[in-house]
């Protein structure tokens, strides 16, 4: 089974088996190393020592794959450091434009695209007054959008639209999956308004700033 697999069954609908499980595959690139956690199972994406690592997971544990005393560990056996545990959501595309004006974009000088790009390969970008949407291919090649809206736009329904001109641009069809820091009221409200359903978290595994 391969993360690409996993992510594809959720998307259908079919999520790992609520048994209190870990499930653990191999890295889907060398970028990409993490744990998701669904609903009574987790997913263990890193390149190292499968034993070792469930010997650090308590089977009677369910919170165990994300607790900090874990993800640390791990992060310090394989170089990395966990930057945020996010909400994982979902949504399927919508038909036809989005339902406000989005002129794309070939600038890469603008802090959400520039962070962008270090996690997402396919970038693409569009503004419009006031805010700023893109999609790229992230974790086992998903699509995954991200937002910004400028100060003096926020409280404006702008982030929901943004949130959801996404779901018109993704190519060929496919879901889009975000991931929203839980803290972010704001952007929990907007996905969520945009149509976007929890389906898990997730604590992604880095090398470096970012």
């Amino acid at each position: 089974m391969s993360l690409r697999q996993i992510l594809r069954d959720v998307e259908k609908g079919v999520f790992p088996a609520a048994d209190g499980g870990v499930t653990m595959v191999p890295q889907p690139s060398e970028r990409d190393a993490g744990v998701f956690s669904f609903t009574a199972h987790a997913v263990v994406f890193a390149d190292t020592d499968h034993d070792w690592m469930r010997g650090l997971l308590p089977p009677d544990d369910l919170a165990a794959p994300l607790s900090p005393a874990f993800l640390d560990a791990l992060g310090r056996r394989v170089g990395r450091r966990v930057v945020n545990i996010d909400m994982m959501v979902l949504a399927e595309p919508l038909p036809g434009p989005p339902d406000l004006p989005l002129e794309p974009t070939s600038d890469r000088s603008h802090p959400r695209i520039v962070r962008a790009l270090l996690h997402r390969d396919d970038v693409r970008a569009w503004t419009t007054p006031g805010g700023t949407v893109l999609i790229g291919r992230g974790v086992a090649g998903r699509w995954e959008p991200a937002l910004e809206v400028d100060p003096g736009a926020r409280g404006t329904g702008l982030g929901r639209r943004l949130a959801r001109a996404a779901r018109h641009l993704v190519p060929d069809g496919e879901p889009l999956w975000a991931q929203i820091a839980p803290g972010n009221a704001s952007s929990v409200r907007a996905f969520l308004a945009a149509g976007y359903v929890p389906v898990g978290a997730e604590a992604m595994l880095i090398r470096g700033h970012g």
